[in-house]
């Protein structure tokens, strides 16, 4: 049985091996480095690609599911919250009490009271689906040179990716007021990831130096690195499903590292803007 199980495990893919652990650890402590170890990647890596295949942080996927079976023992009548909190790897009662309330907006004794939680919104578990693309080709190996881009910046988290496709809106409104521009190409970077999966995202053009650059305008170094460069030839509307199968499928099982540093979309003159059709390209950082 445990060397089917650990089959099971190998076959996986890196989001499918950290919900694996997850949900089968969930009464246990975990840290992100125990889920990453578990995958088999890095933590800059499993951030990434758990994100890329949930649309959640991993590590707030712990805290809701956590959250959501204490929830479930409430409204069952568990008598003992301090209890429960331990269980949920939260210190101390208040530290528990915060956490539930921030997630559900409501206290756990009201949750006990109300012998129900129909009118919580749950974190039920992921059951991971077929959103690995079959149609990735393989990619080409550049060494890019450091470059200047500037553009319309913000930070993002998976509560407000969907504010990116009016970044973009506002970067073509916008983009005659950046000065310097070098080129007619586009990015879309992902930078400055932490393990929360929140990043800054900058749609903006390379410029060749930030001298004139008006304050409200981000800005960001793409240092020397070697990338490999997938191409997106669908709609831009598709392109979680390619990152998704980037981070997930082709990256671990091609020997090579994600390295801590930019990625980015890159839109030449065949993509259009008005439609979203043209296809982009999509460079990933990679190490041996």
């Amino acid at each position: 049985m445990v060397a089917l199980r650990t089959r099971a495990r190998t076959s996986m893919n890196p989001a499918q091996r950290a919900l694996w652990y997850i949900e089968s650890h969930l009464a246990e402590p975990m840290t992100l480095d125990e889920i990453a170890a578990i995958s088999g990647v890095s933590r800059f890596h499993i951030v990434r690609a758990f994100a890329a295949a949930t649309g959640l942080p991993v590590m707030r996927y712990v805290r809701a599911r956590r959250l959501t079976e204490a929830a479930r023992s409430l409204a069952n009548g568990a008598p003992d919250i301090l209890s429960l909190a331990l269980e949920a790897d939260y210190g101390s009662h208040e530290a528990f009490t915060r956490a539930f309330r921030d997630q559900f907006g409501t206290t756990p004794e009201a949750v006990r009271a109300a012998t129900c939680t129909g009118h919580l919104k749950l974190q039920e578990p992921i059951l991971m689906d077929s959103t690995i693309s079959d149609t990735l080709a393989p990619p080409r190996f550049e060494t890019a040179t450091a470059f200047l881009v500037a553009g319309i910046s913000e930070r993002i988290s998976c509560d407000n990716g969907a504010i990116i496709p009016g970044m973009w809106q506002r970067f073509h409104q916008e983009v005659a007021d950046i000065p310097a521009r070098v080129g007619n190409v586009a990015y879309g970077v992902c930078c400055n990831g932490d393990d929360a999966g929140n990043f800054d995202y900058i749609a903006g053009v390379e410029v060749s130096d930030y001298s004139d650059l008006p304050r409200r305008f981000g800005r960001i170094r793409i240092p020397e690195q070697r990338y490999a460069v997938f191409a997106h030839t669908d709609h831009v509307a598709s392109i979680r499903r390619t990152v998704n199968t980037i981070w997930n499928q082709w990256l671990p099982a091609s020997g090579l590292k994600a390295a801590d540093a930019p990625s980015f979309e890159r839109y030449d003159e065949k993509f259009d803007p008005a439609t979203g059709n043209g296809g982009f390209e999509i460079w990933v950082p990679v190490r041996g």
